[in-house]
């Protein structure tokens, strides 16, 4: 088992990484984590975000899709921590020196307006939903190539590092089946539907709400919630103009300044 000093020393590395914007060896390449120390190591990692002012807002929701949970042989979702420094303004610009390989993909979002426990029902989940938004999450790795185990993405904090949100609107009755698009530059690039999250986004809101309290964070009042991605992620390039829409919610979008990644 790992020692506290152990944790906060990988916490440092992958802040660091960040920071820079360069990436870093996969943790497991030298280190055997389990899922219980990733989980620290990332709680470590946002420690240090909130010491340099920064502040929860919320969560986002990882392998909310059954063929990456496949792909990645796992049965269980994982949760990422959103700050405040981390969101962009719908229709604002990015800079792409401020990340690593940065991707964009089309996700909805749940704007709480009460706290949930771990063992919430599908009926009081929704009963706890202020507002929904079309949104783009945007994702990065701090490892060389996107290459990843599960233990090092939730020590990376799911690899979240970015969300625009569109206008709130008010939860409709229905969550499923609706059309979510990623279009870049005005062509579509992916198309999904929030059906393919969990099977009803409102699971990925219950299973949030499981993980977040037996991390000992629960989801409180005023928190956001990524439900997870319907579709795969697009890689973001300099200049281009990224948006998603969501049938029914909205629509929400951001450009990329027209300049080149620095190397690494």
């Amino acid at each position: 088992m790992m020692n506290t000093d152990q944790i906060d020393t990988l916490a440092q590395a992958l802040d660091d990484a960040s920071i820079r914007a360069v990436a870093i060896p996969p943790l497991s390449k030298h280190h055997a984590v389990t899922i219980d120390e990733a989980y620290r190591i990332q709680q470590a990692t946002v420690a240090r975000r909130l010491a340099r002012g920064e502040r929860v807002v919320g969560i986002k929701m990882g392998f909310t899709s059954r063929a990456k949970m496949a792909q990645m042989g796992v049965h269980e979702q994982i949760f990422g921590q959103l700050t405040d420094a981390m969101r962009v303004d719908n229709g604002a610009s990015i800079s792409l020196a401020h990340f690593i390989h940065p991707r964009g993909e089309p996700e909805l979002a749940f704007l709480l307006k009460r706290s949930l426990p771990a063992d919430v029902t599908e009926d009081e989940a929704r009963e706890a939903i202020q507002s929904v938004a079309a949104a783009i999450e945007i994702v990065d790795s701090r490892y060389e190539a996107f290459k990843f185990s599960l233990t090092d993405v939730i020590a990376d904090n799911a690899s979240a590092v970015g969300f625009v949100l569109g206008p709130w609107t008010a939860c409709p009755a229905q969550l499923l089946g609706l059309e979510m698009t990623l279009t870049i530059d005005g062509e579509p690039r992916q198309l999904g539907s929030s059906s393919e999250i969990l099977g009803d986004p409102l699971r990925s809101l219950v299973a949030a709400a499981r993980l977040a309290a037996q991390a000992g964070m629960p989801l409180q009042a005023g928190w956001i919630v990524l439900a997870g991605a319907a579709t795969s992620a697009e890689a973001l390039t300099a200049g281009s103009c990224v948006d998603a829409r969501v049938k029914g919610i909205g629509s929400v979008g951001f450009r990329v300044h027209a300049e080149a990644i620095p190397a690494a």
